[in-house]
């Protein structure tokens, strides 16, 4: 029962973090995801078998905890205005999305229990929202593809590197699971940290 809500809560914050991207880019002129129907809150059409299930799965059984990602939104970047840092803006809002629902959900946390209002339930799954929008803002910030930060790292490249790029995303998904099996722990004194900050609570 415990996994299916956390589940729950992943997919619906991996979804809103897809239509950031996708409204985004929207919004600098490439409209892409809108005409592939993925500026939708239906979780159907932004699930990735691996980044949705199998990894959600292997994290929560091995650290009890769960984190993972959705189908990447499609965008044209020669389509985006005003030019190369067009990308990075699309690729930044994903992590903003997770981190504002963070920070929603943790100010009202910490209203209630200063109220007296939050019960333990209504407080344990608050903190969740939070600690899992967290583990998505940071998990998707790591500069490899396909991931945000590598678009965000990218921007930063002078064109001439443009090979190098290109053999970060042929093989990004290899790394990306080498960095969740062999790294990730090393981040996770950060989401603590993080979601202690935000919340007030001591994990």
């Amino acid at each position: 029962m415990e996994f299916a809500f956390q589940i729950a809560i992943l997919i619906m914050s991996v979804v809103i973090h897809e239509i950031s991207h996708g409204y985004a880019a929207s919004y600098l002129g490439d409209e892409t995801a809108r005409w592939e129907g993925r500026l939708t809150l239906n979780p159907i059409k932004h699930l990735d078998f691996v980044g949705s299930i199998v990894v959600p799965f292997l994290a929560y059984s091995m650290g009890g905890f769960i984190f993972g990602w959705a189908k990447p939104v499609p965008y044209n970047p020669y389509n985006l205005r005003p030019g190369r840092w067009s990308e990075a803006i699309v690729a930044g809002v994903g992590p903003l999305s997770n981190i504002s629902i963070a920070l929603i959900f943790g100010l009202i946390l910490r209203a209630t229990m200063a109220t007296g209002w939050a019960g333990p339930a209504f407080v344990e799954i608050t903190a969740i929202i939070v600690f899992i929008n967290i583990i998505l803002a940071i998990f998707n910030l790591v500069p490899i593809p396909p991931l945000d930060g590598s678009k965000l790292l990218f921007a930063l490249f002078p064109n001439k590197l443009f090979q190098i790029r290109q053999f970060f995303e042929k093989y990004g998904l290899i790394l990306v699971l080498f960095f969740i099996f062999f790294f990730w722990r090393f981040l996770l004194p950060v989401v603590v940290l993080i979601f202690e900050l935000i919340t007030g609570l001591t994990f």
